[in-house]
């Protein structure tokens, strides 16, 4: 039996307890940011890290390395870890990153493509598999999916006062723009993926700050899925995300 006492809280341990739900309250913004950081920093730093030895650490002369730079500001990753990205890539020990692709059918058959860059293929191919298993679902031979998405490059930037975006369009149409979105004052522009380099370079010519620039897959069929779906889905999607080899993933989530 639960006596009154037992329930019974003194004025000063109410005081504790409003003061530790305060202190959780202020902590929790702090851990996500923090989860956020410790989540998308090693991707980063791995993404410039594979343009500077790829094609030099002048990002003045090497656009995917500017644009990986680009990518680490808009999150917020602080000089120091983009500069030392860029030197490990210059060092004697420098590892060799693979970039490969994993194509899977998750819980409630949500199709799945994953973009990794590793040193170990062995290990990245084992914990990929090891996600996909433990939710029901399993890897498919690779090229199983391609079809079912439209790999697209994709530039997002903040939309300057008093632009036209008529004229944008019409202007971008020759550097390979397809089309765009606009959310808010953020505008996503969409090209083919044989067009990343010419339409982001239109972007610097045009002095047109870019938020981000990439490669993306984009579901050809998106499809929805319930509520209770989405539960065995996302634990699928935050195994794979919290993966420092993989460095994207893409579904055909509507």
């Amino acid at each position: 039996m639960t006596t009154f006492a037992a329930n019974f809280k003194t004025s000063h341990q109410i005081q504790l307890i409003k003061w530790e739900e305060h202190l959780n309250i202020e902590e929790q913004p702090k851990k996500k940011r923090w989860a956020t950081m410790s989540r998308v920093f090693p991707k980063l730093s791995r993404a410039i890290t594979i343009a500077a030895k790829e094609s030099g650490p002048d990002p003045e002369v090497n656009s995917k390395l500017r644009l990986a730079i680009q990518a680490a500001k808009a999150a917020n990753m602080p000089k120091d870890n983009v500069d030392n990205a860029i030197k490990r890539a210059a060092g004697k020990d420098a590892e060799d990153y693979t970039e490969v692709n994993y194509e899977g059918k998750g819980p409630h058959g949500v199709l799945v493509f994953v973009e990794c860059a590793t040193d170990n293929t062995t290990r990245t191919v084992a914990n990929v598999k090891s996600y996909f298993n433990k939710v029901g679902g399993s890897l498919v031979p690779s090229g199983s999916l391609e079809f079912m998405f439209d790999r697209k490059t994709v530039v997002e930037f903040e939309k300057p006062e008093g632009m036209d975006m008529d004229e944008f369009e019409l202007e971008m149409i020759d550097y390979g723009l397809e089309r765009y979105e606009l959310d808010g004052n953020t505008v996503y522009a969409y090209g083919d993926y044989t067009d990343f380099g010419t339409l982001t370079k239109a972007f610097e010519e045009k002095h047109i700050d870019i938020t981000k620039a990439n490669l993306q897959r984009i579901p050809t069929s998106p499809v929805e899925f319930s509520d209770e779906h989405m539960v065995d889905i996302e634990k699928l999607l935050d195994k794979l995300e919290d993966d420092d080899d993989v460095q994207a993933v893409y579904t055909n989530l509507a």
